[in-house]
Protein backbone atom coordinates (compact mmCIF):
# COMPACT_ATOMS: atom_id res chain seq x y z
CA UNK A 1 0.00 0.00 0.00
CA UNK A 2 1.66 3.69 -1.13
CA UNK A 3 0.48 6.69 1.11
CA UNK A 4 0.59 9.97 -0.81
CA UNK A 5 1.92 13.32 0.63
CA UNK A 6 -0.57 16.34 0.78
CA UNK A 7 0.54 19.68 0.96
CA UNK A 8 0.01 19.85 4.70
CA UNK A 9 1.95 17.29 5.59
CA UNK A 10 4.90 18.37 3.20
CA UNK A 11 6.84 21.65 4.27
CA UNK A 12 8.30 24.16 1.77
CA UNK A 13 12.21 24.98 2.02
CA UNK A 14 13.23 27.56 3.43
CA UNK A 15 13.95 30.94 1.26
CA UNK A 16 17.97 31.82 0.27
CA UNK A 17 19.66 33.99 1.56
CA UNK A 18 19.50 37.34 0.82
CA UNK A 19 23.45 38.44 -0.70
CA UNK A 20 24.00 41.34 1.85
CA UNK A 21 23.17 39.06 4.94
CA UNK A 22 25.49 36.63 3.16
CA UNK A 23 28.11 39.35 2.72
CA UNK A 24 27.88 40.60 6.06
CA UNK A 25 28.47 36.97 7.89
CA UNK A 26 31.25 35.93 5.72
CA UNK A 27 33.14 39.24 6.38
CA UNK A 28 32.37 38.37 10.21
CA UNK A 29 33.15 34.87 9.98
CA UNK A 30 36.42 35.93 8.28
CA UNK A 31 37.48 38.43 10.81
CA UNK A 32 36.61 36.42 13.84
CA UNK A 33 39.68 33.88 12.45
CA UNK A 34 41.33 36.74 11.22
CA UNK A 35 44.31 36.71 8.64
CA UNK A 36 46.48 33.43 7.99
CA UNK A 37 43.57 31.35 8.78
CA UNK A 38 40.44 30.32 6.27
CA UNK A 39 36.56 29.04 6.40
CA UNK A 40 35.14 27.13 4.27
CA UNK A 41 32.17 27.76 2.65
CA UNK A 42 29.97 25.46 4.05
CA UNK A 43 30.78 27.07 7.68
CA UNK A 44 28.73 30.52 6.42
CA UNK A 45 26.01 28.06 4.92
CA UNK A 46 25.46 26.37 7.84
CA UNK A 47 25.14 29.69 9.61
CA UNK A 48 22.72 30.84 7.02
CA UNK A 49 20.67 28.01 6.46
CA UNK A 50 18.76 25.07 8.47
CA UNK A 51 20.89 22.64 9.11
CA UNK A 52 19.08 20.27 7.04
CA UNK A 53 19.19 23.19 3.89
CA UNK A 54 22.87 24.54 4.02
CA UNK A 55 23.69 23.02 0.77
CA UNK A 56 21.31 25.52 -0.89
CA UNK A 57 23.08 27.99 0.25
CA UNK A 58 26.44 27.08 -1.31
CA UNK A 59 25.77 29.46 -4.75
CA UNK A 60 24.88 32.44 -2.60
CA UNK A 61 28.10 32.13 -0.48
CA UNK A 62 30.08 31.64 -4.16
CA UNK A 63 28.96 34.49 -5.44
CA UNK A 64 29.14 36.84 -2.44
CA UNK A 65 32.94 35.27 -1.98
CA UNK A 66 33.65 36.00 -5.10
CA UNK A 67 32.43 39.32 -5.31
CA UNK A 68 33.99 40.31 -1.84
CA UNK A 69 37.39 38.95 -3.74
CA UNK A 70 36.99 41.46 -6.45
CA UNK A 71 36.33 43.96 -4.58
CA UNK A 72 39.76 43.02 -2.49
CA UNK A 73 37.85 42.81 0.57
CA UNK A 74 38.61 39.27 1.24
CA UNK A 75 40.88 36.01 -1.12
CA UNK A 76 39.75 32.94 -2.36
CA UNK A 77 42.12 30.08 -2.00
CA UNK A 78 43.03 26.55 -3.11
CA UNK A 79 45.40 24.55 -1.65
CA UNK A 80 46.58 27.50 0.68
CA UNK A 81 46.90 29.51 -2.07
CA UNK A 82 45.81 32.63 -3.34
CA UNK A 83 43.50 31.85 -6.53
CA UNK A 84 41.56 34.26 -8.85
CA UNK A 85 38.44 34.90 -8.09
CA UNK A 86 37.04 35.34 -11.58
CA UNK A 87 38.86 31.46 -12.65
CA UNK A 88 39.02 29.14 -9.97
CA UNK A 89 37.14 25.51 -9.62
CA UNK A 90 36.75 22.90 -7.05
CA UNK A 91 37.60 22.81 -3.58
CA UNK A 92 38.23 26.59 -1.74
CA UNK A 93 38.47 28.33 0.97
CA UNK A 94 37.68 31.82 2.30
CA UNK A 95 39.80 34.62 4.22
CA UNK A 96 40.90 38.01 4.75
CA UNK A 97 44.24 39.15 2.68
CA UNK A 98 47.09 37.73 4.53
CA UNK A 99 50.48 40.24 5.39
CA UNK A 100 52.99 38.65 2.84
Amino acid sequence: MTTSRTSDSTTSPSPLPDEEVAVALVLRLAGEVGPGKTIGPMDAALALMPKDEWQRALPVVRRVAVRLALEGRLMIYRKGKAVDPADFRGVYRIGLPRDE
